[in-house]
């Protein structure tokens, strides 16, 4: 499982899962547990060796009724999770 480290919301993110009636634990489980949900295959590969070495890895999901994207960061150095709205990278 991914160490998360501290676990930190923006604003458009707390908003798109109100929204959406979606509980963010659930998404945030999935990103700890590998699942890196909608990214397209050679990100994936990128996550699973990232895991391994170091490096940072990045989620996205859909979020159901309301078709938003959301991504969940996790740093390289796993000090920090950030689930966000793609623009407010």
């Amino acid at each position: 499982m991914l160490d998360l480290g501290k676990v930190v919301a923006t604003k458009g993110a707390i908003g798109a899962f109100d929204d959406s009636g979606e509980n963010p634990v659930t998404y945030i489980t999935r990103h700890a547990k590998g699942d890196w949900g909608v990214v397209d295959q050679e990100d994936s590969e990128a996550n699973d060796a990232a895991v391994k070495g170091g490096m940072r890895v990045l989620s996205a999901y859909v979020l159901p009724r309301t078709n938003v994207k959301v991504w969940i960061i996790t740093e390289w150095d796993r000090s920090v999770t950030t689930v966000l709205l793609p623009d407010e990278y």
